[in-house]
């Protein structure tokens, strides 16, 4: 899950900024409507006598803060706050309070801290001021500090659902999952259409070991038009790795059909179902995706490296059974090799053992002419360089079972090491040269059948 981490952490800090909206309604005084423009008239008077009237400055300030007009409410409480040393009659709490406020709505983080906490020294208690604060330090990736002030104001308003989401979203940050579960749930229950919490309490999921649960979700989201393309590269990447390998091609063709992806997510999808592709065998589709990948990203991941690779077994059917076919189809190529090595000769196979998906040791009797052995096979499945390890196991195997001869076959090379403990036994090494030439004389239909 590394490939995807960065991709996924960009959309969780949007989703938190998204839900972490301001609670203003019911804490602040009202205005009536019908003197607003009394008001307005005769403040307007008093500063044209003095710019800097505190009352005439505080009635303003209400104004704007109560119609949300959050640059002039900033700029009247900052001036405000600049008077409360000489103005002592001056509320200083909701003064900070209120400059800390427009400024977040301002995005102004750091001039909205410093009111706040200003404010907080005088009532560290207030709902809005310690929710404010989470928010701010949710900002700054202060995730502790950002639970303690979230906590705080929970203790004023249980129910209040954007302090709920911020506070799920902070322990999710410090990976206490299930915490961070019981409070996103919380918060769903009361904005049940916010995609961007459910799909954070998905992650959640995830991490827990639910992965049930996770998909769900994931599948739920595949189809919106702004959380669907991470859903979709997460849902398949689950079921990348649990094997559902049809499951994971359709999450990730689910995911570009979407208009407008990401750079990132593109290439991650794209790169992953080309993976998925490779799984099922299906190497020309894997290929295209994967050359779209490097038209996108020349150096991403191994892209270059899997292409090299696979042009190779796209247009070689045996290779692509030796090296990627489910066993028994690979058993099938095998005794069909074995079965052709030796020309003019009475072969029979007496035994076929495997060891994981690793390689298959097939033993045999066989009869010509000139003379007659028992010979064992080991064909390993691997483009690497064999070494000495699996090549002595070979030779223990084939004292085992009393063996005359054998013979160790790999798509890949043999090390140094393996070649020299060789070279006085009677074991052959053929390396992936030699196993092509043989390849190409082998009728796939039978092999595979």
């Amino acid at each position: 899950m590394s490939g995807i981490i960065p991709i996924l952490a960009a959309v969780l800090v949007l989703g938190a900024g998204a839900m972490l909206v301001f609670s203003l309604s019911g804490r602040s005084r009202s205005i009536r409507v019908k003197g607003r423009d009394a008001i307005v008239k005769e403040a307007t008077r008093k500063l044209a006598q003095n710019s800097r009237d505190p009352a005439a400055l505080l009635a303003l300030a209400d104004i704007y803060f109560q119609e949300q007009n959050w640059e002039p409410a900033y700029r009247t409480y900052e001036t405000l706050a600049e008077l409360l040393t000489v103005h002592p009659s001056l509320d200083e709490f909701l003064v900070n309070q209120r400059c800390g406020i427009s400024a977040i709505k301002l995005n102004q983080y750091n001039e909205a801290f410093k009111s706040l906490s200003a404010a907080r020294v005088i009532r560290n208690d207030d709902f809005e001021v310690n929710y404010n604060l989470g928010y701010l330090e949710f900002q700054r990736k202060n995730y502790e500090r950002a639970i303690q002030f979230y906590q705080k104001a929970r203790l004023k308003d249980p129910e209040h659902a954007p302090t709920l989401n911020g506070l799920g979203h902070s322990l999710f940050k410090i990976k206490k999952y299930k915490e961070a579960l019981m409070f996103i749930r919380k918060a769903i229950e009361q904005a049940p259409d916010d995609k961007e919490s459910l799909y954070t309490l998905a992650e959640c999921y995830f991490e827990a070991n639910q992965t049930e649960q996770a998909l769900k979700i994931f599948a739920h989201l595949r189809a919106d038009p702004v959380m669907g393309p991470n859903a979709c590269l997460f849902s398949g990447t689950i079921n990348s790795n649990i094997h559902q390998y049809d499951k994971a091609i359709e999450d990730f063709e689910i995911g570009l059909k979407h208009q407008n992806i990401k750079s990132a997510v593109l290439i991650e999808l794209k790169y992953r179902l080309a993976n998925a592709y490779l799984r099922q065998q299906e190497i020309g589709k894997a290929i295209s995706l994967l050359r779209d990948v490097q038209n996108l990203n020349p150096s991403y991941k191994d892209t270059a490296a899997l292409i090299s690779r696979f042009q190779e077994l796209n247009s070689n059917r045996n290779l692509q059974i030796y090296l990627m076919a489910p066993q028994a189809d690979f058993i099938a190529l095998c005794r069909k090799i074995v079965m052709g090595y030796f020309q003019r000769a009475k072969v029979k196979i007496t035994n076929i053992s495997v060891n994981k998906n690793e390689w298959a040791d097939l033993l045999a009797e066989v009869d010509t002419a000139r003379w007659s052995d028992v010979v064992m096979f080991r064909f390993v499945r691997s483009q690497g360089a064999i070494g000495e390890l699996v090549v002595r196991d070979f030779h223990s195997h084939l004292k085992e079972v009393k063996a005359g001869k054998g013979i160790c076959v790999t798509s890949g090379g043999f090390s140094a090491e393996a070649r020299r403990f060789t070279e006085a036994r009677l074991i052959d090494l053929i390396d992936k040269d030699k196993l092509g030439a043989i390849l190409d004389t082998v009728d796939t239909a039978k092999a595979g059948s």
